[in-house]
């Protein structure tokens, strides 16, 4: 297979000399002299970019002005290319072109695969990372694209309104979140988005993340799920109980009996026919979180959710302080979950000093080693629940009770079964902030919503569809 071809590129800088105004094209198409293979063509193209920046004339005597000092450029390579006939349309020849460089990249990147495989200075998570890395900048290098005219923006707004419009759920843009109100507010996990999910220990942090793992999967969109603080089978209980509705400690100990195994294995069989994928490593770090996200997301084009439990058990290669390290973790994920356009989940601790507050609701000022965590997360949920304050405070008063020898009688609350949690918006960068209230399962420890969002929810759906149907579709196509 041929990796260049100098006519092609002769033609192209031919065309350019005799029609100048194409360069307002190429400055986009071919946006460096890399694209060509020819030293020499190389040079010329770069010239032309810097004479096309500095709106100076693009012909033969002002290439040979800016060329005439670099000893090394052979100067009948411009009398070659003005000789060659200009092309009337260069598209194809450009698509040609850039093939070509791909090509090329693909044959050079494997020459670099092969001297980092043989340099044993590096261990197997560096070479990994190195190559995933490049690999993925190299195609995502191809599939860029320079700016929209305002014409071709609102083409693709319509079209995106049309396509909502043809959906079931007219509300939700994004991954469905798998709670009514939240889906209000949010419209679901957009493409890019860094979400921080945080909480005190006991709340119900990953009980939420892997409720919306759950309805990701009951959706068929795959999901990653790295948990660096519990072991994948404990998580695959957790799921199978929200799942069937058999209490967790059931499955935990064995008794179930002949129907509830059959919906265990009527679920299990659903999960093995969806792409859920659960790395357990503890010892992860962001560089190897980045290189198995970006093969993964190769591998399996359907994943549109990544969770990470949690974020401060990250561990991270620097040995700068655990703030910086955090900051720069925090940063490495919200520039990942760009990268590969997937949502990326981070659950995260919080500081112990909001239980001396009165007031036990979480706040942004709250995140543990926030560092830049709050710069960095598009949306910032905090996880609350009343009922886990409230029975510490009466197993309190019942241990200072006893130990005074009185007998203390107390209604407690805390017992239900359901009781009320919040999910507070801290931070949300495209919409409103506020407090979701849902109720939590304990048995099998699951979030649901109120039965009040649910009708807002529906109520919401009808008027966002007859808004839509009345908008007049018929002039989008024209534009």
């Amino acid at each position: 297979m041929q990796l260049h071809n100098k006519n092609i590129e002769k033609a192209i800088l031919s065309s350019i000399v005799y029609r100048p105004e194409v360069m307002d094209d190429l400055v986009y198409d071919l946006p460096s002299g890399e694209y060509f293979y020819d030293s020499n063509h190389r040079k010329i193209y770069q010239t032309m970019l810097q004479l096309h920046q500095n709106s100076e004339p693009i012909d033969e005597e002002f290439i040979e002005k800016y060329l005439q000092a670099d000893t090394k450029f052979n100067q009948n390579s411009i009398v070659e290319l003005m000789a060659v006939s200009p092309l009337v349309d260069t598209v194809a020849y450009i698509r040609e072109l850039k093939e070509l460089k791909f090509r090329r990249d693909v044959v050079s990147l494997s020459t670099k695969m092969f001297k980092i495989a043989k340099d044993e200075d590096k261990n197997k998570d560096i070479i990994e990372n190195k190559i995933q890395q490049d690999l993925f900048e190299m195609i995502s290098s191809e599939q860029s694209k320079g700016f929209l005219t305002a014409k071709e923006a609102i083409s693709k707004t319509l079209n995106y309104i049309e396509v909502l419009k043809e959906r079931g759920n007219k509300l939700l843009t994004g991954v469905d979140t798998g709670f009514y109100e939240l889906n209000l507010k949010t419209a679901g996990f957009n493409k890019g988005d860094l979400i921080i999910i945080a909480a005190r220990p006991a709340m119900g942090k990953t009980t939420i993340a892997l409720n919306m793992v759950l309805k990701s999967i009951e959706n068929s969109d795959g999901v990653v799920f790295f948990s660096l603080e519990m072991p994948a089978e404990q998580l695959m209980l957790r799921l199978l109980s929200a799942k069937t509705g058999i209490p967790l400690q059931n499955l935990r100990v064995g008794n179930i009996d002949d129907s509830q195994w059959e919906q265990v294995s009527d679920a299990m069989h659903e999960f093995e026919n969806k792409t859920l994928l659960i790395d357990d490593n503890t010892n992860a770090t962001i560089g190897s979180i980045r290189t198995r996200a970006r093969r993964l997301k190769m591998q399996f084009p359907d994943i549109k959710l990544i969770v990470i439990d949690y974020l401060q058990l990250i561990q991270s290669a620097s040995n700068k302080d655990r703030h910086l390290e955090v900051s720069e973790i925090s940063r490495g994920l919200k520039t990942l979950a760009r990268e590969i356009e997937t949502p990326i989940i981070a659950l995260s601790q919080l500081n112990r000093e909001l239980e001396k507050r009165v007031n036990k609701r979480p706040m942004i000022s709250d995140l543990r080693e926030s560092g830049s965590i709050e710069q960095d997360a598009d949306l910032i949920l905090f996880v609350h629940r009343e009922d886990v304050y409230q029975q510490i405070e009466n197993q309190k008063r019942q241990r200072e009770a006893k130990e005074k020898g009185i007998a203390l009688t107390t209604e407690d609350s805390t017992m239900a079964n359901v009781v009320p949690a919040e999910l507070i918006i801290g931070k949300q960068r495209n919409g409103p902030i506020g407090i979701v209230e849902l109720s939590f399962i304990k048995d099998i420890t699951k979030f649901t919503d109120n039965i009040n969002n649910q009708v807002a929810y529906q109520d919401n759906i009808q008027q966002t569809e007859a808004h839509i149907e009345g908008l007049d579709t018929s002039s989008m196509n024209m534009i």
